[in-house]
Parts: C-alpha cells; structure tokens; sequence
C-alpha cells in the first residue's frame, strides 16, 4: 500500500470494511433469493457498483492486490448483470470466497495479520475462467415493438440487455413522460422508482430536450411491465407523468430499426428488432443528450444546479471509537465532579447563614446533572450498533461452514435491530462464532440421519437477541441431535476432570456446563471444523470478560440452546455503592433486582449453602465479608442487608452490612497484575476522592451456582 498518513489509513480501512460489509449483506440476499424466481437485477448492480467503489478506492491508496481482486470480480459481476454468465453455485462460491479474501487483505494491509496470501493468484484464474465461459444471448422471443430509434441508438450493452431479457418473460412496454423540478430531481425520481419496482423495471430513461423550464426537466422513461396500462396510470400517473403502452409492431411492417450492435456483445445483430414510430430518414438524438438527469437542457440555469449538486446526500460522519471513549472518560470524571458538587451543596444548605446560597447551589447542581445526564445519554447512542452488522457476518460463516460440513443448514436471524455498545459487539464475534460452528458440527445431524428420525432435511440455526431491562440477551439454538450427557461424562471422567464418586452427585445442569472445561470433548475423531475441546471454554472467559454469563439448554435428540445475557454498554454505569466490614464496595444497579432486610429467622442451610425463601422462591446467599475475608475492629454492626443481583434465569443474594445510596460511575481496569482476581469488574473513583472496588455480578454468580470455592475468591483478594 503507499505510504499515506495515519488518518487517512483509518478512512481507508474504515470505509472498506463497511463497504465490504454491505456486499456481504447483499450477496447473502442474493444467495436467499436464488431459485426462488428472476433474480432481482437491482440487487446484482447494487454488488457490481460496491466492488467497482473498491477497486477505485484501491488504486487511490495504492491497494495493488485489493485492486485486482476487485478488477476480476468485476468482470464476473458485469457478465452475471449482462446475462452472459449464469448465476450458478459455482459463481456464487466464488463471490463469496472473495469476501473472505477482502478481509484477509485488509488485515495484512492494516498489520493485524501474517498472510502470505499466496492462494490469491489462484483464485484470480478461477475468476477469469468463469468470466471466460460466457455463453451467446438468445434472440428476443416475443413482438417487435414500436420504439424511438433515437432512443434505441443511446441504450448500454446493460440496458440491451435488460430490455431483452423483459421481453423474454412476456412483459409489456411503457413509455413514461415526467416532468421533475431541478431542486428535487434526485429525490423524486428515487421516489418513482420505489413506486415502480413492485410492478416492474424501469429500462432507462433520458431527457426530451424539449417542453421543458428553465428550473424543470423532462424525461422519456421506459418501463417494463406485466401491469395494465390502468393499474400503472393509477400507481404513477399524474398531473407530471404521462403513461402510455408501447403498441407492439404489426407482422406487416416491414424494415425494422436494429439496435446497434455492441463490441464484444454476443447478441447476433437482429437480436433486436424494433421498427420506429417516426419515419426512417428522422436523424436519431445525439448520443450526448443522452445523460442521466442532471444536466441542463439548452438555457437552463447552471446557478441552481451548482447549489443542489453541493449538498451533502448522507447526514452520517465516521468516528473513531477511541473518541469516543476519550469523550466517555472526561463525562466519567464530570460524574465525579457533580457528585462532589452535591454533597457540598447539601453542606452549605445545613448552614442557616448560607442558605440563600445553597439554594442557589442547589439549582445550579440540579441544572448541571439535567446536562450531563442529557451528554452521557448521547454519547451512549452514539456508542450504539444493532447486531445485525455482526449477524450478517454468521450468516457467511453458517454459509461456509455448513458447505464445508457437507450440511444443509438454515440460519433464522431475528432481533437484528437489537442495539448494544460497540466494543461489545467486537468481542462477542468470536464466541457466537465457536457456538455456530459446534451447532454445526456436533450438533445438526447429516441429511440421511434427520430424514431417518422424521426431522426435516435442513437443519436449523436459530439466532435471536432481544433487550432484557438494562441487559441484552443473545440466543443460539439449533434442532440437532442434542448433548449426549452420558458421553460428556464419560469423557470427563476419562480425562481425570472427575472422580467416579462425583458423577452421582452431578445435577442435570452441572453436566450440562461440563462443555464449558478445557480440553473436553464429545467427539472421537479431529476434523477440522472441531473435535480438539478448544472453544467452549474460550467462550466462557469472552463473555465473562464482557460482563455477561451464558447458560446452556439441551434435550437429546430436540436440540441444544445457549443463552447469552450482557450489558447493554460497558461505559457509564449505575451502581449501589455497599459496605463490607468498613470497606466501599459497588454493585453494578444493572444486575440488581433488589435489597432487603436479611430477617436470620428466615435463614436456613443446605448441603453447606445458606438459603432464604424470598416471595416463595428459594435465593442463595453469600455473605461477602466470609467470601473476601474480610474483618473489622467494631464488633457491632447494624442489620444486615441481602442485596439481591441477578443475571439471566439465575439470582443471589449479597449480604452486606450498609447501604450508602446510588452513584453513576466509571469502571477503571484494575491492570495486568490484578487481572486475574476473581469476583471484580474493576476499581471506580467516588466523589470524596476514594476508591471502591466494583463487583463483578456474573462472576459471583457463576462462582456460586457451579459450586466454585469461595476460598479461592477470598484467597484471590487478600
């Protein structure tokens, strides 16, 4: 790549990743739409103008092997849109495999990868070969029809061949005159082409040069369709549209208008014969009236023209997330500072003689906290994608995968729209990433073994995310074979994970989270999709460094479910500041449901666990000065508190022995050498100048629920 500044390295990465995104998005959509009738011509040009947008953006910053990957995806796209090449599995696979090369140029472009990239060369022959392997248009089926000879002379090879293709499917032929004002050309003719799409295609369309202001433009539309004349005056007509269908010629006529032939066009020369509504001697429009709307007919004014075509057509910006959290930090030490504020406002308003001040302190304080409420609100938002960017990425690697499997699978998105902080959407790629490969590997069944226990032949990848409360929850479930717990054990106990004594004790959901240890797996043989008891564990630790936890669901032969709870943002929080023995503790408000009195008639113990039923349902306790081994001097202490946190289907009751009221805070990392510690998210600045240790929620559940020692917790942080 040439050398360029770093800011302008990011604006490369930045706009194609995204504009490889998009064609991911679209060829996904191409692939789901394929066998199911015409393939949507927009849809093809929509992919051919994304990769022909790289290839340019390649050259400019000197991209050379981004640049030749896109030259040859052109040429296969231009021949898909041209009709000279079919869109096959073949072509298919191959568009998509550029994709993943995309990507993998672009992380050793940016350094975050050593690729030889070596494969390249060969997968460019492919393309070209495909390319090569064109085959000759049929002649146009159907009548001739009465055309403008003028505007048959200005058609693209595309638009050729789009027409013929419309006539082959037996559509008929309109012809639009519309008139647009100068100021808003662009928009409405967006606007007639949505109206028209759901009843046909809209071939081409140039300007009259004639019946037109000098603020306005006249344009011949030509429309295919299978409509009637009625129906479209209806749906398109109006006070600036006049339709009128295209009389098809008589079998009398003679001397029909050819359509020019094209270099390189494989179409023989009477492919199309459309005889000419005005006399054979009428000289045809130059080919330089015919520009797309946008240019002036004579004695138009170049003044309104200049001001539209200088707007902006997007209200979007790219930032940098670094900003972003650079602007997040200064709202977090802003918190600090109105925190502070507050409590010496409620000091001056104690004192009688400064009461007209702390009144005036008090407004300003409340005013100040409107406004940075309002600021963190935004940068939030800010912060904020929908999943669907990251599930769009699955659906390619279900696509992939299930190939390379040899299984038909069918992936069911839903909740795309579901928002969450964009760090988190980064690291939650990989471990939805490990579970669809397991499902597909481990899980969906071979089409001969499902046809064989009555299950359909596809099998079925379910991806769903909805917002919970403060919480966002991600579900991947599959309708394979399900998790054979006597096999899990088994191999367990094989490995010396687990003694023979302990696998009578093990609860149906212990076994269950045996998938979760390293180094454990079901299956005999390595392949290489899985086998090796690399990636469950791995997806544990990911989420439980987001935060979150997952649970696992699973029925022999229905199907197997993972449920994945995290925060919506990892910024900006609410916690419940607590104290423990004298010590300043946070509790992150997004995982607490509640806090009670702790009533000791009320408390019991089981098999070790202290218990108390809440509302009729059994909670867990953990008494957090026992877990953290924790002492203090005074001897006398006020009540207890159970504060009650909850993550997914799972509850715990923190007993604590103060609570000193809510507090939005910025969690800080506690650094490498205490990153290992157990049951703490991070450390967190107060407004008094003091430090609070923030727990982790997720952590002090999981620890609970699979019996985790609390001794190593407590070792952990004294």
């Amino acid at each position: 790549m040439a050398d360029m500044g770093d800011k302008a390295r990011e604006e490369f990465f930045s706009e194609a990743h995204e504009i490889i995104e998009g064609l991911s998005r679209d060829l996904l959509q191409l692939d789901g739409s394929r066998g199911k009738g015409p393939v949507d011509p927009e849809l093809v040009n929509n992919i051919f103008r994304a990769v022909h947008t790289l290839k340019g953006l390649a050259g400019l910053f000197g991209a050379a092997r981004m640049s030749a990957l896109s030259h040859e995806l052109e040429n296969v796209l231009d021949d898909l849109r041209l009709g000279k090449i079919e869109l096959t599995q073949l072509a298919l696979d191959l568009l998509f495999r550029g994709i993943t090369i995309y990507g993998r140029i672009l992380a050793v472009e940016k350094g975050t990868r050593a690729d030889p990239l070596s494969d390249i060369d060969e997968f460019l022959r492919e393309l070209a070969e495909l390319s090569e392997s064109q085959s000759d248009e049929a002649p146009v089926s159907g009548a001739f029809y009465e055309l403008d000879p003028g505007l048959l002379a200005v058609l693209t090879e595309y638009e050729e061949h789009r027409l013929r293709t419309n006539i082959e499917q037996g559509q008929s032929l309109f012809r639009l005159r519309v008139r647009f004002e100068l100021a808003t050309i662009d928009a409405a003719l967006s606007s007639l082409k949505t109206k028209a799409k759901p009843h046909g295609e809209i071939i081409t369309y140039l300007p009259t040069g004639e019946g037109a202001e000098a603020d306005s433009i006249e344009l011949d539309i030509l429309m295919a369709s299978k409509a009637s004349l009625d129906v479209l005056r209806s749906l398109l007509g109006g006070e600036q549209a006049q339709i009128e269908e295209v009389p098809r010629r008589s079998r009398a006529a003679k001397d029909p208008v050819l359509v020019p032939s094209r270099p390189g066009s494989h179409a023989p020369p009477d492919a199309m014969g459309f005889p000419s509504a005005h006399p054979p001697s009428a000289p045809p429009r130059p080919k330089a009236v015919a520009q797309r709307p946008g240019a002036l007919p004579k004695g138009g004014s170049t003044h309104a023209v200049a001001e539209v075509s200088l707007r902006s057509v997007t209200q979007t910006v790219r930032v940098d997330i670094r900003k972003l959290d650079l602007l997040m930090n200064i709202v977090g030490e802003l918190s600090i500072v109105r925190n502070a504020i507050g409590r010496l406002t409620e000091s001056v308003r104690k004192s009688p003689e400064l009461r007209e001040i702390g009144m005036e302190l008090y407004r300003l304080h409340r005013g100040f906290e409107r406004q940075l409420a309002d600021l963190q609100s935004g940068i939030l938002e800010v912060r904020m994608v929908p999943l669907g960017q990251l599930f769009d990425k699955l659906a390619r690697v279900v696509r992939q995968i299930s190939r390379e499997a040899d299984k038909d699978v069918n992936l069911v998105i839903t909740g795309a729209e579901t928002e969450v902080d964009k760090l988190i959407v980064e690291e939650l790629s990989d471990p939805l990433m490990h579970m669809i490969r397991n499902a597909i590997d481990h899980a969906i069944e071979a089409r001969i073994e499902r046809e064989r226990v009555g299950k359909p032949a596809v099998g079925t990848i379910a991806l769903n995310a909805f917002q919970k409360a403060s919480h966002v929850v991600i579900e991947v479930e599959d309708d394979g074979k399900g998790i054979d717990e006597t096999k899990l054990v088994s191999a367990a106990v094989k490995r010396g994970l687990l003694g023979q004594d302990e696998v009578t004790e093990l609860v149906h959901r212990e076994v269950l989270n045996l998938v979760f240890i390293p180094g454990l797996s079901t299956k005999s043989d390595v392949g290489e999709l899985s086998g090796r008891g690399v990636g469950m564990d791995v997806v544990k630790t990911n989420i439980g460094k987001l935060g979150g936890i997952i649970d696992i669901y699973s029925e022999r032969g229905i199907g197997t479910k993972f449920t994945v709870t995290l925060p919506i943002t990892l910024a900006i929080i609410s916690a419940l500041i607590v104290q423990i023995e004298g010590r300043t503790f946070a509790v992150p408000l997004a995982s607490v449901q509640e806090a009670i009195w702790l009533d000791p008639a009320a408390l019991r113990r089981v098999e070790g666990q202290e218990l108390m039923t809440l509302r009729g349902a059994t909670l867990p306790l953990c008494r957090m000065n026992e877990l953290f081994g924790l002492t203090s001097a005074v001897k006398a202490k006020l009540r207890p508190y159970a504060v009650v946190v909850s993550v997914g289907a799972r509850r715990l009751g923190l007993v604590v022995d103060e609570l000193i009221g809510q507090q939005d805070i910025v969690i800080k990392p506690l650094g490498p050498s205490l990153k290992k510690v157990k049951g703490f998210a991070g450390a967190t600045e107060l407004g008094d100048q003091r430090v609070a240790l923030v727990l982790d929620a997720p952590a002090l559940i999981e620890e609970a629920f699979l019996g985790g020692s609390d001794a190593a917790v407590g070792a952990s942080y004294g």
